[in-house]
């Protein structure tokens, strides 16, 4: 499976100044780029759900077009946040985009911070969460931590990504990974801000042991200010799972309801 990671700065470019202005172009620069690498998911950070930017259309919705894809997503900012009030800013989020059908979704918030939104994809063997994590060091620990509590509470490996603003670097992380048991899917710590020249590692893709990361890329495309990431990955499910698509021992939503049946029929 392949997934792709992408801050895309909503469409505007990787210049401070192209931010208020239209991101038509260079969004279809985005989508022709994300196209070609073929991805099965992609996770966007940064997704404007609609502004005077794009003359009203949703970023996503667009780039799930262009790809054939289907779509999740939601604004950053909690319900009923004085954010969502505000010109521009109300309209900005993040996004899945996905090559099969997307049948579990769930938006979660975080308890502090500006940006709060956590959107988590289930699939058939795998729950993938996307966040973007708050620019301040005491707020973007409480979120980690939110994170973590949330990460308990699953049943199937999981990937975690975003922008996680890290800016102390890799240090700073150490502890969550402990805490998780997740592993850190760029093993050399390869910067991806600013995109023209990088220095930073700022994108992150977290992943459980039970995943295996066959492939780790981060492509120097300058359509944002941050580099985006891919990576090609399996998941280490059940021999007899695999095979038959039915195991007591798996986790995937399919086999749990088979057991279940199965229980209550004894």
């Amino acid at each position: 499976m392949r997934f792709l990671l992408y801050n895309i700065r909503y469409g505007t470019g990787p210049k401070m100044h192209n931010y208020v202005r239209s991101s038509r172009d260079n969004l279809a620069r985005i989508g022709a780029f994300i196209n070609k690498l073929e991805p099965d998911l992609v996770g966007l950070v940064e997704v404007d759900h609609g502004s005077y930017r794009t003359g009203g259309a949703n970023q996503a919705e667009l780039l799930a077009n262009g790809l054939g894809h289907y779509h999740s997503h939601s604004i950053k900012y909690q319900e009923n946040s004085f954010w969502r009030r505000i010109p521009v800013l109300k309209q900005q989020g993040n996004a899945f985009l996905a090559r099969d059908r997307i049948r579990n979704e769930t938006f979660h918030f975080f308890k502090r911070g500006m940006k709060r939104l956590v959107i988590e994809l289930e699939l058939d063997h795998l729950v993938v969460y996307l966040v973007h994590l708050a620019l301040g060091a005491r707020v973007r620990h409480h979120q980690l931590s939110d994170l973590h509590d949330l990460i308990k509470e699953r049943r199937k490996p999981c990937l975690v990504a975003g922008d996680f603003n890290l800016h102390w670097g890799e240090q700073e992380i150490n502890l969550f990974l402990a805490a998780t048991g997740l592993q850190n899917a760029n093993r050399f710590n390869l910067p991806t801000y600013p995109s023209n020249n990088p220095r930073r590692h700022l994108d992150f893709i977290l992943h459980s042991r039970e995943i295996a990361v066959c492939k780790f890329e981060v492509p120097r495309v300058c359509y944002s200010d941050h580099l985006p990431i891919m990576i090609d990955f399996d998941v280490n499910v059940e021999t007899d799972c695999r095979r038959t698509g039915r195991t007591t021992h798996c986790s995937c939503q399919e086999c749990l309801d088979l057991h279940n049946l199965q229980v209550s029929n004894q």
